[in-house]
């Protein structure tokens, strides 16, 4: 189980980015860049599908196209681990993605932060850890839903499923390092100097509803929340919504190329908990000064 020491790394503050991935690293559902053609499916007919067999039998809907995945899969292609991350090495990415998390983790290096990103999605983790920047190793984790493979690599069964609701469970688990799955740990007390990321120093990036419960979560905590939206289509319904109802702090353009409004947003939140860092330091060496031997009043 990998976690990580209390003071690992204390002189240099940890910044964790949190994505969404489809519709906001991703312009579309990932399962809709090639998968549900291949078992002969309109989109729209696929998920109106999956969520008329949720409605119908009290089912996350999550489990829904998963089911609905491998039932299609039947007869029309060999469903395996290596098939999903082939689709996923063809999904689509927004401008300016695949140069994006390096890029960041250098800006925030040059501040003094090491900048961590994670993915947490209710998409599939074998089509994300198909794709190129998941091979290029720029995610610390990728929680998302997953599979079950047999000895030949075949789907057998759910493995993992992320849903609204329980993404905040990773927010958690980043926040103390605890970051496998099956370890029961993430819910033991951690006194506040042994969190390895506070939540002030969390950034969550969403597209929609789904992402509301984290979105929420890291605001609550003082992080900083982000909602996109399609550069392309320009649709802000979803963004502005979201901040009229205080979900979200700021929204921006899925444009992830240098000098956008995400790369400055961004980069300006690096700047801030840089800043605050700082200043915390600063409070607890006048603190420690304060009450050392002889300082006592």
């Amino acid at each position: 189980m990998k976690r990580f020491a209390a003071k690992e790394d204390s002189k240099m503050p940890i910044v964790a980015i949190c994505y969404d991935f489809d519709k906001t690293l991703s312009p579309d559902d990932m399962q809709a860049q090639g998968y549900i053609q291949s078992v002969g499916y309109d989109v729209d007919e696929f998920w109106a599908a999956t969520g008329k067999l949720a409605r119908e039998n009290d089912m996350d809907s999550n489990l829904a196209y998963m089911y609905k995945m491998v039932q299609e899969a039947e007869g029309n292609l060999v469903f395996t681990r290596e098939a999903l991350r082939e689709y996923g090495s063809k999904v689509k990415l927004f401008e300016g993605v695949e140069a994006w998390f390096e890029r960041i983790s250098e800006y925030g290096a040059k501040q003094g932060v090491r900048v961590e990103h994670y993915i947490i999605s209710s998409g599939l983790k074998e089509m994300i850890e198909g794709t190129g920047i998941a091979k290029s190793g720029a995610f610390e984790r990728i929680y998302a839903s997953s599979f079950y493979f047999n000895e030949n690599g075949t789907v057998k069964w759910p493995a993992q499923v992320v849903n609204y609701t329980n993404k905040t469970q990773f927010l958690f688990r980043i926040s103390k390092g605890v970051l496998d799955i099956n370890d029961g740990g993430v819910n033991d007390y951690f006194e506040p100097d042994e969190i390895r990321i506070p939540f002030r120093n969390m950034v969550y990036i969403g597209d929609s509803d789904t992402d509301v419960p984290c979105m929420k979560l890291v605001n609550s905590y003082g992080g900083h929340s982000i909602g996109v939206y399609n550069p392309v289509t320009g649709d802000k319904n979803k963004v502005l919504k979201m901040i009229k109802e205080n979900r979200i702090r700021y929204f921006a353009p899925a444009d992830y190329r240098e000098g956008t409004d995400m790369d400055i947003l961004v980069k300006t939140i690096i700047d801030a908990v840089a800043a605050g860092e700082r200043l915390e330091r600063l409070h607890a060496d006048s603190m420690s000064e304060a009450w050392a031997p002889g300082n006592e009043e």
